[in-house]
């Protein structure tokens, strides 16, 4: 058997085994499954809402699930483990389910999406699309698309972001189908994150003594630089002044002595 016939073979088996499950575990409220090969089997993870009626009382359900999808599906060695959904409105399996059972109760199918709408964006949804279609309310067929918040549609965002879902349910008026988007917001990747912004520094009160040590301080800074930022200019002044004051003073000596040498010359 060639590499594609495998796969194509292996995604037909996946794709019959959910339809099983969701047709088996719809009390337990199914959400999906994950199927995986190992060299030891095959391992099945399924999400569910309430995990204890899948487990059973000891493990009596989970070994009677085990055993049937072994014999039906060939599965060898079948491992299955149970996990439970944290936040079933934003799972969509979960959600599609609930919209065809309030259509199979008899509830209106406008009614029954709208408040499948506001349950999904109430629990933190980035975008929700209900797409129902069939005969909904004449012999003639149509669809209805009910929307809100943003579904991104195309690109590599689309593929990370989006969950689809599809369900369908026989009615008195034939099939109905139901086809459900849920764009997870913390899915999305983001290119930058803001930087919060600085916060305004507090100004810090200054005791009235510290700012009365601090002025003087700065005073004393200022005379000390006034002394030290003296010019050469004024130092040769000085020096000036006081060698005129010299000279007189010199000069004052001299002509008390010429004085008194005359007066003792005429007293003799």
């Amino acid at each position: 058997m060639s590499a594609i016939k495998n796969v194509m073979k292996n995604n037909f088996r996946n794709m019959e085994l959910n339809e099983y499950l969701s047709s088996t575990l719809t009390d337990a409220g199914y959400g999906g499954a994950e199927v995986q090969k190992t060299p030891i089997g095959t391992k099945i993870t399924l999400f569910v809402i309430r995990p204890g009626l899948v487990i059973g009382r000891k493990g009596s359900g989970i070994r009677d699930l085990t055993s049937r999808l072994e014999q039906q599906f060939n599965l060898e060695n079948a491992q299955v483990s149970v996990t439970e959904v944290t936040k079933p409105e934003l799972n969509p399996n979960i959600m599609a389910n609930r919209i065809a059972q309030l259509i199979e109760r008899g509830t209106a199918f406008r009614r029954a999406s709208l408040w499948t709408i506001n349950t999904i964006m109430g629990a933190g949804a980035l975008g929700v699309e209900i797409t129902v279609s069939g005969k909904l309310r004449g012999e003639r067929a149509h669809f209805e698309k009910h929307t809100a918040g943003i579904i991104p549609k195309s690109g590599k965002v689309a593929e990370e972001v989006v969950r689809n879902a599809t369900r369908s349910m026989l009615t008195k008026m034939g099939l109905v189908g139901i086809k459900l988007k849920i764009a997870i917001r913390e899915e999305v990747h983001r290119d930058f994150d803001l930087e919060a912004e600085a916060q305004p520094k507090a100004e810090t009160e200054i005791p009235i003594s510290e700012g009365v040590a601090e002025k003087e301080t700065q005073g004393e800074n200022k005379v000390e630089t006034s002394e030290q930022d003296v010019p050469a200019d004024s130092e040769t002044k000085t020096e000036h002044t006081e060698t005129k004051t010299e000279n007189t003073e010199s000069k004052d000596i001299i002509d008390n002595q010429v004085n008194e040498v005359i007066v003792n010359k005429s007293e003799t």
